[in-house]
């Protein structure tokens, strides 16, 4: 087991920046939990310790050199570099799944990283985003999806030419859609389809709307109550998503 050197600091520090991930094919996780659920699915180049674990450590650290690599306020004593493009990862399979969610321009890592932890827990695998939204190997996005990288498969590609090709209802979040438990109860159960979610502050741009099929909303209770003027995207996402999964167990 080798000691990390200071070319490696400094490389591990470079792959907090997407040109540097883009440039070598890497990118980096930290924490216990995290590493070990991402190495189910993605090759590691080197996992690097200064505390004790059943990880397989490659090389080891001083505190000090893992403030250095962290992105964290509080390092945890486990990073790792894992190989990006793995081949597992990039398969597109959307055509099996029976939901598919779509992210038109989410830009915060910190939501991306819930959404795609959200989709984790109710079972959606696929996810593809436009080439605006954030990238899901930002080390930000990575902590806070906590290893759900390794079961839900993330691609980027030009929105509204991949919703043209769908077949399927595409539902779409907006203000002035229908109300959402209203809209699902005519939801054939194990039906396909596609739910569009937008921008922070935004919403779903323009020319993506064009896409949508089924325009549904959140309602706020009580109706017609005054109230914040939207929620937080991981939170729609996350109650939309269990309103789908609710409407297929009912």
């Amino acid at each position: 087991m080798a000691s990390i050197s200071k070319a490696q600091v400094k490389f591990i520090r470079s792959l907090q920046q997407k040109k540097a991930r883009d440039e070598y094919g890497f990118f980096v996780a930290e924490g216990e939990k995290c590493v070990g659920e991402l190495l189910k699915t993605f090759r590691a180049e080197m996992i690097i310790g200064s505390v004790a674990t059943d990880l397989p450590i490659t090389h080891t650290a001083t505190a000090t050199e893992m403030e250095q690599m962290s992105s964290l306020r509080t390092p945890q004593g486990i990073i790792a570099v894992f190989h990006r493009d793995d081949a597992l990862f990039r398969e597109k399979q959307t055509e099996g799944a029976d939901i598919v969610l779509a992210l038109d321009g989410v830009q915060d890592p910190g939501n991306l990283g819930t959404i795609i932890r959200t989709c984790d827990w109710f079972g959606v695998r696929q996810i593809v985003c436009s080439p605006d939204t954030a990238d899901c190997f930002n080390s930000k996005v990575v902590q806070a999806t906590m290893g759900a990288l390794a079961r839900v498969k993330v691609h980027y590609t030009p929105l509204v030419e991949w919703l043209q090709q769908q077949e399927c209802p595409i539902y779409g979040t907006l203000l002035e859609g229908k109300n959402m438990y209203e809209m699902l109860g005519e939801k054939a159960k194990g039906e396909k389809a596609i739910i569009v979610m937008g921008n922070e502050g935004n919403g779903i741009s323009a020319e993506v709307r064009k896409c949508v099929t089924h325009a549904i909303r959140i309602p706020s209770y009580p109706p017609k109550a005054e109230t914040s003027e939207s929620l937080n995207v991981a939170i729609a996402t996350g109650i939309v998503l269990a309103e789908f999964r609710r409407k297929e167990t009912d």
